[in-house]
């Protein structure tokens, strides 16, 4: 059982690359999705590949004042949340947080721990770490059985170098 992958990303091309491979990977239905990095680390632009990597062709802007994008690709449903501005966690109740967060789409969210005890539980976790320039550590976690499956899948069509 897959629990953790670490990818060296050179250049932005490297980041796409993996976020349309992880696409590929993910389950039907609902998941949970947990970005971590600092500023500028490259959570927007991998969360711009995973859904290209479904098929979506339209902008994706980053949520960081609206709070969450919402798309849909091909018949499923993905909200995108960036809880950078978050002021207190208690905030996601007024949005709409629970009814996003616990139906049977897709859920990826930036900056979880501004959200924290408001949010679900990760079924993976991404964290992206700027190394030098042009380069990024990308450490993915399955916190699920759910989570362990998709890794398993990403490792045996992209494997660690």
């Amino acid at each position: 059982m897959s629990t953790r992958l670490t990818y060296l990303l050179e250049g932005e091309e490297a980041t796409s690359h993996l976020g349309r491979h992880i696409a590929q990977t993910l389950p039907e239905g609902r998941m949970v999705i947990h970005l971590h990095g600092r500023l500028g680390a490259g959570k927007t632009a991998f969360v711009r590949a995973l859904l290209r990597g479904l098929g979506y062709e339209g902008p994706v802007r980053s949520p960081t004042y609206a709070l969450v994008e919402h798309y849909v690709v091909e018949g499923r449903r993905v909200h995108h949340f960036d809880l950078y501005r978050l002021g207190d966690p208690e905030e996601l109740e007024f949005i709409g947080g629970r009814e996003y967060f616990y139906s049977a789409d897709l859920v990826l969210i930036e900056w979880p721990e501004r959200g924290a005890g408001h949010i679900p539980t990760a079924d993976l976790e991404i964290e992206i770490e700027y190394v030098d320039v042009g380069q990024r550590w990308a450490v993915l976690r399955a916190r699920t059985d759910m989570g362990s499956a998709a890794l398993e899948r990403l490792e045996a069509s992209f494997p660690v170098a």
